[in-house]
């Protein structure tokens, strides 16, 4: 396999830039988001970045830049096109201040006669490169954290710095008193870290502007109790208008709940947002996490009654110490993990769905169907007896939940928001509650366009993603409908507190997936998860042990066929899917 030397290919260029060929390179400087060429640009000259970062995009008309990876300090740009004589294929721009060396075609290739290794090395980087796009854009390792505070936040980015140290990475934190550095300076620094925080406090705006300029995502740092100041600064991703500026509140530990992060949404519109209580060691942890591309990431398939193995799965998480960063899911996936994110144990987690679900038989009000087999007044009760007037923004740990858009007949991310309005059109199946009606969209079930959302999750999160996925499981009793059941003993059975066997027939409608939509939704998770329930039928409210049984049995199976920690399984060299699928339980 073909393995780039960078101490080599650096040595060669070095002495073809800064040697014989010295006066024939020219020396120039780009400001952050200045371009350095186009694609389709006519290709005569080589680059070598002599400080700061370049990023690769492919442009394609009508449609946001494709970001393809980074150029760091000391490599080269252009080579390839330069080498085989065409156009460049993409566009490349400054992520920040950058200092370029230019070197003519031909003067490159005369200089390249008396250095035999240079272009061995040369070939080893377009292969090392191709194969880095191919797997997707380089993680971003500099990041800023500017206040929007008066209170100082050094002390809580050094203790993210060592919490990413604890993790086995080198991380430099960096503050104001490098501002008069050169630039080579912070090149070298971000060359010899894995990992470098730039800090900037309050009243320390050139400093700010310059971290903002420099950095590869930042990091806003408010008050959950301040205002949000204006004019807060914004990190945009240049070619491709990625948002790069993320949302930290931090809270006294006094303050028990998150608060008041609407308004701080409102007016930075960030791309993610994270609460952390002030001097929370487990909250610099997963911020560390978050960093460096191991936070975890839970998604919950829909999957009606049979979504009760979605529990069994976080019990053997918590057990396990597995910590979960990021939780989302959809219909009845999105109400488990909407658990975890409010802060609460799985015993409080099996408590509260046993007694909204178990024992409150949340389909009973059946009615004529006329929009739907069911008036979801019950169901609306219970979720406000679960959630009350929480907004989704406040959540302690970043949730979202999917619905299906009917108006539009795309998947709607709710993460903010009503968290009862916005999980009662998750679990909106059609013809069996009644859809919700927001901002004048109607929305149903989010198992009807996306029943196991990973790519909303890998938008979220670069690190590894758990899922939990339903999708395949038999939900309809054929015996049901072969042989249905008389209306008298339908009624004297007590089975009408489930819905007539119809209710199975739409909610299994609702939750089909095709091939093509489950193996890429699948692709996206590092570690697979497929329970089976046996004859648990999709509307079966009363039977929860089994299930529950039966996640929890697939998900410590796949725990332990782990090579390593989950944590660390997108770093690990054999990074592949871990699928576990469990055997159908056996009848009692």
């Amino acid at each position: 396999m073909a393995t780039l030397r960078p101490d080599t290919l650096e040595a060669a260029l070095s002495r073809i830039f800064e040697g014989k060929m010295m006066g024939r390179a020219s020396w120039f400087a780009l400001t952050g988001g200045e371009q350095l060429f186009a694609e389709g640009d006519e290709s005569d000259t080589l680059y070598l970045v002599r400080s700061g970062r370049l990023g690769v995009f492919r442009m394609e008309q009508g449609q946001p830049g494709q970001f393809l990876g980074v150029v760091r300090s000391g490599e080269p740009v252009g080579e390839m096109a330069m080498l085989a004589g065409t156009p460049h294929t993409a566009s490349v721009v400054a992520l920040r201040d950058t200092e370029i060396l230019s070197l003519p075609r031909e003067a490159f290739f005369e200089a390249a006669r008396s250095e035999p290794d240079l272009m061995v090395e040369l070939s080893r980087l377009m292969i090392h490169r191709a194969r880095e796009r191919a797997g997707g854009a380089t993680e971003p390792s500099v990041f800023g954290f500017v206040s929007a505070r008066p209170q100082p936040i050094r002390a809580f980015v050094e203790r993210i710095a060592a919490a990413i140290q604890a993790l086995g990475f080198t991380c430099k934190v960096i503050d104001q008193s490098a501002l008069s550095s050169a630039s080579e300076w912070f090149s070298r620094v971000e060359d010899d870290h894995d990992y470098v925080l730039y800090v900037a406090e309050q009243d320390q705006p050139a400093w700010a502007n310059l971290c903002t300029r420099q950095v590869d995502r930042l990091f806003i740092v408010g008050s959950a109790l301040m205002a949000p100041p204006a004019n807060l600064p914004r990190r945009v991703g240049f070619g491709d208008n990625r948002r790069l500026t993320d949302l930290i509140l931090l809270r006294d530990p006094r303050m028990t709940k998150p608060a008041n992060t609407r308004v701080w949404l409102n007016a930075l519109e960030p791309d993610r947002w994270f609460h952390c209580v002030e001097g929370l060691a487990s909250d610099a942890e997963r911020m560390a996490r978050v960093v460096t591309g191991t936070a975890v990431g839970l998604v919950l398939s829909g999957g009606g009654a049979r979504a009760y193995c979605h529990i069994g799965a976080v019990k053997a998480l918590e057990e396990a110490k597995v910590p979960l960063d990021f939780l989302g899911g959809s219909s009845m996936g999105a109400v488990v993990a909407a658990g975890p994110a409010l802060g609460w144990s799985f015993e409080r987690l099996d408590y509260e769905i046993r007694r909204a679900f178990v024992e409150s038989d949340p389909l009973a009000d059946i009615t004529l169907p006329l929009i739907a087999m069911s008036r979801a007044r019950k169901v609306a009760g219970l979720l406000e007896r679960a959630y009350g007037d929480v907004d989704i923004a406040d959540l302690p740990l970043p949730f979202f939940a999917v619905s299906s858009n009917l108006t539009s007949g795309r998947i709607v991310v709710h993460r903010s928001g009503l968290m009862r309005k916005a999980m009662r059109a998750s679990i909106a199946i059609p013809g069996v509650l009644p859809p919700v009606v927001i901002d004048e969209q109607v929305l149903v079930d989010g198992a009807v366009l996306k029943n196991f959302p990973t790519s909303v999750m890998r938008q979220l999160n670069s690190g590894p993603i758990i899922g939990v996925d339903m999708s395949q499981t038999r939900g309809v009793d054929p015996q049901s409908l072969e042989n249905p059941p008389s209306w008298w003993k339908w009624i004297a059975s007590g089975a009408w507190k489930r819905g007539p066997p119809i209710v199975s027939i739409l909610m299994r409608s609702a939750t089909i997936t095709t091939d093509t939509e489950m193996e890429q939704s699948r692709a996206d998770a590092d570690v697979l998860i497929l329970p089976k329930t046996g004859t648990t039928d999709i509307r079966d409210w009363k039977a929860y042990d089994a299930p529950v049984a039966s996640g929890y049995e697939a998900t410590k199976a796949a725990l332990a066929d782990l090579p390593c920690r989950v944590t660390e399984l997108r770093h690990c060299a054999d990074n592949k899917t871990v699928r576990s699928e469990a055997p159908e339980p056996t009848e009692a």
